[in-house]
């Protein structure tokens, strides 16, 4: 895994209190599934099959784009930890760049963030494009 240097973050304090430091403007924390998303989906209960799973080639050049850019890639992902070694092996033959990879996601979907940064979330529908802006209906806690 080819690793850039991570962007210095930007340290914040309100009435003299230290905040959580944030990215600088316009880069992105990105977290992003592997099976199913950027390859095969294939479950936890055959990684026999992780080894040569079918990437998606528009995943692999967005994703690499975006790592160019200068965003943060990181793969969030329902796979175990006794699936790392593999799954890191299958991501450098295939060429993805990224800056690391968190195992052990909560399996099933239906994911609700709650968090005290800004979050975004795309589902993926099969291609990965540019992202676009659209105005969607969302669910915030109430005043």
């Amino acid at each position: 895994m080819e690793k850039k240097n991570l962007p210095k973050l930007q340290e914040l304090e309100v009435n003299g209190e230290k905040l959580s430091p944030t990215l600088p403007e316009g880069i992105k924390n990105y977290l992003i599934d592997i099976d199913g998303t950027i390859c095969d989906d294939i479950p936890n209960e055959q990684p026999e099959r992780m080894a040569t799973a079918q990437h998606y080639p528009d995943a692999l050049s967005t994703l690499n784009h975006w790592y160019e850019e200068g965003h943060i890639i990181y793969f969030f992902t329902s796979r175990l930890e006794e699936h790392r070694i593999i799954t890191e092996k299958w991501l450098k033959e295939k060429g993805f760049k990224y800056h690391g990879m968190l195992m052990g996601k909560p399996r099933g979907g239906n994911y609700h963030w709650i968090d005290n940064h800004l979050v975004r979330a795309t589902r993926y529908k099969g291609k990965f494009t540019e992202l676009v802006e659209r105005d969607v209906k969302i669910q915030v806690f109430e005043k």
